[in-house]
C-alpha cells in the first residue's frame, strides 16, 4: 500500500533501488519498451494509483487531482540506447558494487525516473496541494520518436510547467539547446575536368561551408552561448575527370533560446547559395523565465542553474520546462554505465524539497 511508506524517505529510497534494478534487468531499447512499460504500470497499480497507457507511455494523476488547479508534469523516460561494444559487465544485470548500481539505463535516465516515481507516490494521496501532479514515464526519448511523449500531449491535458528527469547532478537546467539537421545541396554544372568546363559544385559548397564555420549570429544566449553549426557529412562527385554538378552536405545546428528554429533557418537561407532542406524544426530550444515560480524555488534552495547543451524531451513540450535529476550526464551511453546508490536518495530528497517549496510559495 502506498500509505505504508508515504512519509518514510528511507523506504522510498529502497523501493527506488529495487524498481530500478527491475528496469535494468529488462531490455528497453527505444521502440522496444513494452516490458518496462508493463513493470512501471504494474508497480503504480500495486500502490493503488490509477494509470493510463498509450503505446509504451504510462501516466497517472494525483488522487486529489482538481482541473481548476495548475498542473506540474513529472516526466522521465524508460527507454535506453543499445549497449555499446565496450561493456565488460552484462548491461542487463543490475550489479551493486562500491556504492554504485551498474546497468544499461541506470544513469540515463533510470535514476531520475525512479526518483520521480517515488516523489509522485509521496504526494499521491495528499490533499489540498497547490498544484496537481501528473507523472509520465515515456518511451522513445533516445530517438525523439513519434511514439514518445509527443504522442500523449493531447491525452494528458493542460500542463502549466514540467520537470524533466535527466542526469544533471541535481543542478537545474533552465535553458536547453534545440536541434535542426539540414541537408544542403550546392548546384553546379557538369563538364570535363581537363578542359575547364562546367561549374564545380564542390567549390560552391566550400563557400557555403566556410560560412557555416565562421558565421556568428547577431544575438547570443546569456546561458547557452552562441548557436553552434557543424558540417558533419559531405558527398560530391562521381569520378576523377568529371566536374561535379552537385554536392550534398549535412549541417548539425544546435539552436538557442534567442531564436526559434524557424527564425534560425530563415537566417541561414538568406546567407547561403545552396538549397537548404530541414529534416525537422520540431526540436525547439527551451527557456524557463527567470521569474518563474520553479526558478524562484530553486534559488531559495541554492540549486545551481545552468543552460544545457544536450537535448531531451523538453524539445517536444509546448510548455515551460526545467531539466533536473540525479546522476551525471557524462556517464550516459558509456560502457558499464552506473549511478551511485546515494545519488538516487539525493534525487528523491531534491525533488521532494523542490515540490514542497513550490507548494508553499505564494
Amino acid at each position: 500500500m502506498a500509505a505504508s511508506f508515504k512519509y518514510n524517505t528511507d523506504q522510498l529510497h529502497q523501493q527506488a533501488i529495487e524498481l530500478l534494478s527491475q528496469l535494468i534487468a529488462t531490455p528497453s531499447i527505444s521502440r522496444e519498451e513494452d516490458d518496462t512499460a508493463e513493470i512501471i504500470e504494474s508497480y503504480l497499480k500495486s500502490h493503488e494509483v490509477v494509470t493510463h497507457r498509450k503505446g509504451n507511455n504510462i501516466w497517472a494523476r494525483n488522487l486529489a487531482y482538481d482541473a481548476s488547479k495548475p498542473t506540474i508534469l513529472l516526466n522521465s523516460h524508460h527507454d535506453s540506447v543499445k549497449p555499446n561494444a565496450g561493456y565488460t559487465n552484462d548491461p542487463f544485470e543490475p550489479i551493486q558494487k562500491d556504492g554504485k548500481l551498474y546497468g544499461l539505463g541506470s544513469n540515463d535516465a533510470g535514476g531520475a525516473l525512479v526518483s520521480l516515481i517515488m516523489t509522485f507516490l509521496y504526494f499521491h494521496n495528499q490533499k489540498d496541494l497547490k498544484y496537481n501532479l501528473l507523472l509520465a514515464a515515456t518511451a522513445e526519448e533516445e530517438i525523439s520518436g513519434a511514439g514518445g511523449v509527443r504522442s500523449i500531449l493531447r491525452e494528458i491535458g493542460e500542463v502549466s510547467f514540467g520537470i524533466v528527469g535527466e542526469p544533471t547532478e541535481m543542478d537545474m537546467a533552465v535553458h536547453e539547446k534545440g536541434l535542426m539537421v539540414l541537408d544542403c545541396y550546392a548546384p553546379g554544372q557538369a563538364g570535363h575536368a581537363a578542359r575547364n568546363e562546367g561549374e564545380n559544385a564542390i567549390y560552391n559548397a566550400i563557400s557555403d561551408i566556410e560560412w557555416f564555420r565562421s558565421f556568428k549570429f547577431p544575438k547570443e544566449s546569456t546561458t547557452l552561448g552562441p548557436i553552434k553549426m557543424s558540417v558533419t557529412v559531405i558527398e560530391g562527385g562521381t569520378q576523377h575527370n568529371v566536374v561535379p554538378d552537385s554536392c550534398h552536405f549535412v549541417v548539425d545546428v544546435r539552436t538557442t533560446d534567442v531564436y526559434s528554429n524557424e527564425e534560425t533557418l530563415e537566417i541561414i537561407r538568406s546567407h547561403v547559395k545552396s538549397e537548404v532542406k530541414e529534416r525537422s524544426t520540431r526540436l525547439q530550444p527551451s527557456r524557463m523565465p527567470d521569474d518563474h515560480e520553479i526558478v524562484k524555488a530553486a534559488n531559495a534552495l541554492d540549486i545551481k542553474l545552468f543552460g544545457s547543451p544536450t537535448m531531451s524531451d523538453q524539445a517536444l513540450m509546448p510548455f515551460p520546462t526545467v531539466k533536473i535529476g540525479p546522476g551525471l550526464s557524462d556517464r550516459s551511453h558509456t560502457p558499464d554505465e552506473y549511478i551511485f546508490v546515494e545519488e538516487i536518495r539525493e534525487g528523491i530528497m531534491g525533488y521532494l524539497m523542490l515540490l514542497n517549496k513550490l507548494f508553499k510559495s505564494n
